[in-house]
């Protein structure tokens, strides 16, 4: 049998036509920039590895640069090398990957490789070595195939890689620095005086080792790693990132910026002038140039680092945690700062600069963002300058939402990190309170207001209070949530949306029960939503952008243009939206932001007409038998309220799944058995005057 979401598809092919095909998003003139961890050349050509966004590519000596990720878009590009006319990056989960023509084309190398993880390449005459998560790999015949050399590896997290004549080092995060003097073959521990062991770079000049520590600064070792010792005089910075060599002289990349030394390392003399975010991740020299790689992009030096030039013209790949719009300004919350739009994303200007943004609200004429490390910044001019403010946390600031004179935050959520709850501030941010009475997980990723209840949704379910304003108490609200990890929540009118790692979920009584909505969702990852008049907009997990106009009943898919969804490990993550009158944004894990017009959406829409199910009917769930979850459907031709229960053999009653006035649609909803014994149950339906029961089997 069709679904409703397939006969709208086939409705809408045929009435729309070429014109459909015409509507696409498109992306904006930024922000320009992003996280870069490595630089390598191949002859007159310049490539950069971004962090979600793939390679770009300079052909002028980084003036402007081009993507070129044929086959490997929205990679998170780690670590880049060069062989002969080979080039390879190592990936954030996707491992290694190589092209043979300049970057125009991308294909897996990575057979043999048990870690996805891959940190730094180092090429050795004829043999490539991939530092991962899980140890040392050496390939003989660029990528094809390859073996894991861990012989002696007591610790496999590979911070860094380098060779010096016949001695192969290896810098681990958290277990030192391992010698090979047989291509790989074993390993020695040589780590002497090393007393931070947390290497994340390392460098050779001559009969010098130089080894980059996060935390301990830099050490250099003169009897290959034998014995080391500190090196950091007038180096401030404890997290080394990088280095590389111009001449003599040694440059390293600093959370700091960039330092140099013409005495191995005996003294520091730093060299930041017009270096506007100074945490240095990737440096590089190409003939006279020397490139630094930061957060927010490339930035180059002609006169060996006495003076920077950010060069990032054409480089649009940015993680965009968040977006806020404000009266003509839309705003972009990203890994390096904040920037603002004020012509729909054709321009952007940074306006806070060397923050990690991850979160924005806006009450009155106050601009707030969140940051990663506790802080909440505030503006009453439009971000021209800013206060900040530390609360009792230093985890991320996931969420900020205003209700009535109350401004809270949320804390946590992001890549693992716990959070620290609920604070409320009722002086526009200058001072702040723990509020978390009832809230049993402190991890918040998601803050919404209806009416006067308050709800934050966290790693364990959703919570609701109703006296935000006086104690702010909490109670779990998660009948029906079949899935707690709660990413998103949106209010549209009496119904409350929460965006889960399996999909929606909806209640149209403030989080009292809950029902899965996710007929067409395809991608069911849900990070993000935004709400326009009655269009609910869910952004996904390399899943791109879906619409309902139906309180979530039945979604479909917008992304013609959007970076391509089906290339992992982020693709089209969709973090933030956002929408103004005229179009609706996209906020990307690396490809910074994109916009859509909302009429192309509306007409498309509108196309998207169906009747109604003619009739009542309880379809059999699917799978059956099933272990532990399943799924059951339903048709309402008009609306009633609907009861749904689950009952055992004997007749109790187990759970209700739904118990509500629906409106005339198709419905589908999900339970988890989990916790109950295998058995016959029985699932009823009540209708108004329509009452079916089915039976299921759970085996486990």
């Amino acid at each position: 049998m069709k679904t409703l979401l397939q006969i709208l598809v086939l409705v809408a092919a045929i009435s729309l036509g070429s014109n459909q095909l015409m509507a696409q998003w498109v992306q904006t003139g930024g922000p320009e920039g992003g996280q870069i961890n490595g630089f390598v050349n191949i002859d007159t050509n310049l490539f950069a590895g971004t962090y979600g966004g793939g390679v770009f590519l300079s052909t002028n000596n980084g003036t402007s640069w081009t993507p070129v990720n044929n086959g490997s878009w929205g990679l998170a590009v780690m670590c880049i090398a060069a062989s002969g006319t080979n080039l390879f990056i190592g990936t954030d989960g996707a491992r290694v990957w190589r092209s043979t023509n300049n970057g125009n084309s991308w294909t897996p190398a990575s057979t043999g490789i048990t870690n996805g993880i891959v940190g730094s390449l180092l090429v050795v005459g004829t043999d490539l070595f991939a530092g991962t998560g899980g140890g040392v790999f050496r390939s003989t015949n660029n990528g094809a195939n390859w073996t894991e050399v861990n012989s002696g590896l007591t610790n496999t997290n590979i911070g860094a890689l380098t060779v010096n004549d016949t001695n192969l080092f290896a810098g681990t995060r958290g277990g030192g620095v391992f010698r090979s003097t047989n291509n790989g073959a074993s390993w020695d521990s040589v780590n002497t005086g090393l007393t931070n062991t947390n290497v994340i770079a390392l460098a050779t000049k001559d009969t010098n080792l130089f080894a980059g520590t996060w935390g301990g600064g830099v050490f250099r070792s003169t009897d290959n790693g034998a014995s080391w010792t500190p090196v950091n005089n007038g180096q401030p910075a404890s997290v080394v990132f990088c280095f590389t060599f111009i001449n003599d002289t040694l440059f390293a990349g600093t959370e700091f910026g960039v330092f140099y030394s013409t005495n191995n390392g005996a003294g520091w003399t730093p060299a930041n002038t017009g270096l506007t975010n100074t945490t240095a991740g990737a440096l590089y020299v190409k003939d006279n140039s020397l490139f630094a790689g930061t957060p927010s992009g490339v930035f180059r030096s002609m006169n060996n680092g006495a003076n920077w030039t950010e060069v990032n013209s054409g480089m649009k790949s940015y993680v965009v945690e968040s977006l806020t719009i404000s009266g003509s300004n839309l705003f972009a919350g990203t890994w390096a700062g904040l920037f603002r739009s004020s012509d729909g994303g054709d321009s952007w200007i940074s306006i806070l600069k060397n923050r990690w943004l991850f979160s924005f609200t806006i009450s009155g004429t106050n601009l707030f963002a969140g940051t990663y490390d506790g802080r909440i910044v505030r503006s009453t001019d439009n971000g021209a300058n800013w206060i900040y403010f530390q609360l009792d946390t230093y985890n991320p600031i996931s969420v900020l939402t205003v209700y009535g004179t109350y401004l809270f935050a949320g804390s946590g959520g992001i890549d693992g990190i716990s959070g620290d709850g609920v604070f409320r501030s009722s002086d526009n941010g200058a001072n702040w309170d723990s509020v978390n009475t009832g809230l049993t997980n402190t991890d918040v990723r998601a803050l919404a207001v209806s009416d006067t209840n308050l709800f934050a949704g966290t790693g364990g379910g959703v919570f609701l209070s109703t006296d935000s304003g006086d104690s702010c108490n909490w109670t779990p609200v998660n009948t029906g949530l079949t899935n707690t990890d709660v990413r998103a929540l949106a209010v549209n009118g009496t119904n409350l949306f929460a965006g889960t790692l399996t999909g929606v979920f909806r209640s149209t009584d403030n989080g009292a029960h809950w029902g899965s909505v996710n007929t067409g969702l395809t991608n069911t990852y849900v990070l993000s939503f935004a709400v326009s008049d009655t269009n609910l907009f869910a952004g996904t997990s390399s899943g791109g952008v879906f619409l309902s106009t139906n309180n979530g009943m039945n979604w479909i898919a917008f992304n013609t243009g959007l970076t391509p969804p089906n290339v992992q490990p982020y693709g089209s993550d969709v973090q933030a939206l956002a929408v103004d009158g005229t179009y609706l944004y996209a906020g990307t894990r690396g490809t910074s932001v994109w916009r859509r017009p909302l009429s192309d959406i509306v007409t498309s829409v509108e196309s998207f007409s169906s009747e109604p199910p003619s009739t009542f009917s309880l379809e059999q769930n699917y799978p059956n038998p099933f272990n532990p979850t399943t799924t059951v459907e339903f048709d309402l031709p008009h609306s009633e309220f609907v009861t749904l229960t689950i009952y055992n053999i004997l007749g109790e009653e187990v759970t209700t799944l739904v118990s509500e006035r629906l409106t005339a649609g198709k419905y589908k909803y999900d339970w988890d058995a989990g916790s109950l014994a295998s058995g016959i149950y029985l699932y009823r339906i009540e209708a108004g005057d329509y009452v079916e029961v089915k039976k299921m089997v759970l085996i486990k």
